[in-house]
């Protein structure tokens, strides 16, 4: 299946290089688009219009406020396309892109190496099943996909889209905080890196039983039972709520 991607900014370059195969992609004028078909094979085509008929599946992957201007420019569109466009609904697409099969979807970058998340908002309109499930496994291929309604898309996003942010700040914080103890900082990287990759392993394993873990590593009151209450004292769970709420709220 020919992948054409309309935008060539760090999303679409995460997926293209999970997916690891040649793809057509434009871009507004930025030159990524001749930077990602150079590193994968493919080809940077000069309009969406031309993408759109050589391609067999086209993924939205610019600004959503471009919706209009870039539909604009297409031609009646009967192909598949998958939106990876935030707070943009299957019904808005529908009506930007008539007669369009549409998805929507909100991957995270680790598509890149195979381990993201990518939430599939169910169709809320009949859809071609064959054109469901194809788009379906092109995001199984980068990592693990979680569908849900679309009513809790924009929920999800503000949870696994962003997430690789706050968990690189978490890692950050957490080697500062061992760096400003003494330890080197590779060193004191690994350690973090390897803990956060073992930890989230584990969890998997444990079906997700967060209290069973903390518990095999605390004992009352021990060094983790004092640097937990820290983190309680200093509203880490806080932040992480408002964090979500920030994020969802409009622009």
């Amino acid at each position: 299946m020919r992948v054409g991607l309309i935008g060539s900014g760090n999303m679409a370059r995460a997926l293209a290089r999970g997916w690891g195969d040649p793809v057509l992609c434009t871009d507004g004028g930025s030159g990524r688009a001749a930077a990602l078909a150079a590193e994968l094979g493919g080809e940077a085509i000069a309009s969406n219009a031309e993408l759109v008929e050589r391609a067999d599946l086209v993924v939205l992957a610019h600004k959503p406020a471009q919706l209009a201007e870039i539909a604009s420019g297409l031609d009646d569109l009967s192909k598949p396309v998958v939106s990876l466009l935030a707070r943009t609904s299957q019904a808005e697409l529908r009506a930007a892109l008539p007669g369009a099969q549409v998805f929507r979807v909100q991957p995270n970058t680790p598509v890149e190496i195979g381990r993201g998340v990518t939430v599939f908002a169910l169709p809320d309109s009949p859809v071609d099943s064959e054109a469901h499930a194809a788009a379906h496994e092109l995001f199984e291929r980068v990592g693990v996909v979680v569908d849900l309604p679309e009513r809790l898309i924009d929920a999800a996003g503000a949870t696994s889209g962003v997430g690789p942010a706050y968990v690189a700040l978490v890692a950050e914080a957490m080697t500062d905080a061992a760096i400003r103890r003494g330890l080197p900082a590779l060193q004191a990287a690994t350690l973090v890196n390897e803990c956060l990759a073992g930890t989230a392993a584990l969890l998997a394993s444990r079906e997700n039983d967060t209290l069973a873990i903390r518990r095999e590593v605390t004992s009352p009151g021990g060094t983790t039972s004092r640097g937990l209450a820290a983190l309680e004292r200093g509203g880490l769970r806080a932040a992480f709520h408002a964090a979500i709420d920030d994020a969802m709220a409009p622009a």
